[in-house]
């Protein structure tokens, strides 16, 4: 495993484990999976693991398996404060307490003013004492080290990055967002002012794994490199000096064996002109077939209808990256099918998800568009069918048995 160092001079593993995505069972996450997956990556030498508040489940879990396996002081916990769901100094203080009680420690390593987008979100923040707070927790040892994640243009990025003394940040840096968001123009800046950072959405939520388009497939075949789409992806961002660590969501050992092989092997200046040649093939053919630029993150939801917003994105792209036909089959199986609705036409254009999408997708508009296109008449008859046989009440049920 390669490190890349912190402020400090701490040493962090350049593979990150984003603890966003972990396996369901039941209701809750599958702890026994998340544990073998977890501890096989610290023993790769993974030593930082970025989880947040409102991420269900995730604090709580990687806070038991940490002390169940005497790890604490063994690794680095990066989590972060629901800043819009305070109003005062006691939110604050009462989030953070009970983020450190989820993940059963008394210090947290790496602290993160979460989705932040613009200068106006950190003014509230300080209006309420933000600083002072922070100052205190540093203070007292219960932070270590004070940063942001960002999601909105390169521009509020660097006032943002200019307004405090940060000691890291995190963005969405990747291929194909090489321009937008913060931007190669905000990490630059965030290295040059001596800043580590963070990287989250390094495949696009896996889109450049599982949704390549057979042509961008084709480019990185044809190179000669023998390297998977996550392994391109991945060394497009450790070739940069600037970035200090990059977060995978890894919920299998295959992926957490490929990806720390990668993390041990990959390190800045390890692309060459050919390799850009063959990224910047890919992105064309990516870029021609994509008609909505999710990442499923997921910041959207819940909708107050229960529109199921990324999974109809998903849907939806898909019919381009592979064919309508998968698109619409998926669509049935994931969003048409489920026991409660999850369709687009439930929306009642509120808005409320466009605010906090870091995309800044126009989702009202392009869920109208989706839904025409994943569900044209014969579909939408052959799903409502499927739903009044799938979901009929007990006593039509009962009914129909004693005829």
């Amino acid at each position: 495993m390669l490190y890349r160092n912190d402020r400090s001079g701490n040493p962090l593993s350049v593979l990150g484990y984003g603890c966003m995505r972990f396996s369901r069972k039941g209701n809750g996450i599958d702890l026994e999976k998340a544990e073998k997956v977890i501890m096989a990556a610290y023993r790769a030498g993974v030593n930082y693991f970025d989880t947040a508040y409102i991420y269900p489940g995730s604090e709580a879990a990687i806070g038991e398996i940490f002390e169940r396996n005497g790890i604490r002081e063994k690794i680095h916990i990066a989590t972060k404060l629901p800043h819009y769901m305070i109003r005062d100094r006691r939110g604050l203080d009462k989030y953070f307490a009970e983020e450190l009680s989820r993940l059963r420690t008394d210090y947290v390593d790496y602290y993160l003013m979460h989705h932040l987008t613009d200068l106006p979100m950190w003014e509230n923040l300080k209006k309420i004492g933000i600083t002072d707070w922070i100052r205190e927790k540093k203070a007292s040892g219960a932070i270590r080290n004070i940063g942001f994640s960002y999601h909105g243009n390169t521009d509020n990025f660097l006032q943002i990055l200019q307004d405090y003394d940060w000691d890291f940040c995190q963005v969405q840096y990747n291929y194909l967002d090489e321009v937008s968001q913060a931007g190669v123009d905000g990490i630059r800046a965030a290295a040059a002012k001596g800043i580590p950072v963070m990287i989250m959405e390094p495949l696009r939520g896996g889109k450049l794994v599982n949704m390549l388009p057979a042509d961008a497939g084709k480019a990185m075949e044809k190179s000669g490199r023998g390297w998977s789409p996550a392994e391109w992806g991945l060394r497009w961002l450790y070739n940069q000096p600037e970035v200090t660590v990059v977060l995978s969501g890894m919920n299998s050992l295959e992926m957490v064996w490929e990806n720390c092989r990668i993390a041990s092997e990959a390190d800045a200046g390890c692309l060459t002109e050919r390799d850009f040649a063959v990224l910047e093939k890919v992105k064309t053919a990516i870029r021609a077939k994509e008609k909505v630029g999710c990442t499923g993150c997921r910041y959207c939801m819940p909708c107050p209808k229960g529109v199921d917003i990324p999974g109809i994105f998903r849907c939806y792209n898909f019919m381009f990256t592979e064919s309508k036909a998968q698109g619409r089959f998926q669509f049935a199986q994931t969003v048409g099918l489920t026991k409660k609705p999850a369709f687009a036409t439930q929306c009642i254009r509120c808005g409320k998800c466009e605010q906090r999408c870091p995309q800044n997708i126009p989702i009202r508009e392009k869920l109208r568009e989706a839904d025409r296109a994943l569900r044209p008449l014969p579909y939408r008859i052959g799903i409502g069918l499927a739903r009044s046989f799938m979901y009929r009440s007990p006593r039509a049920k009962k009914r129909k048995q004693t005829r």
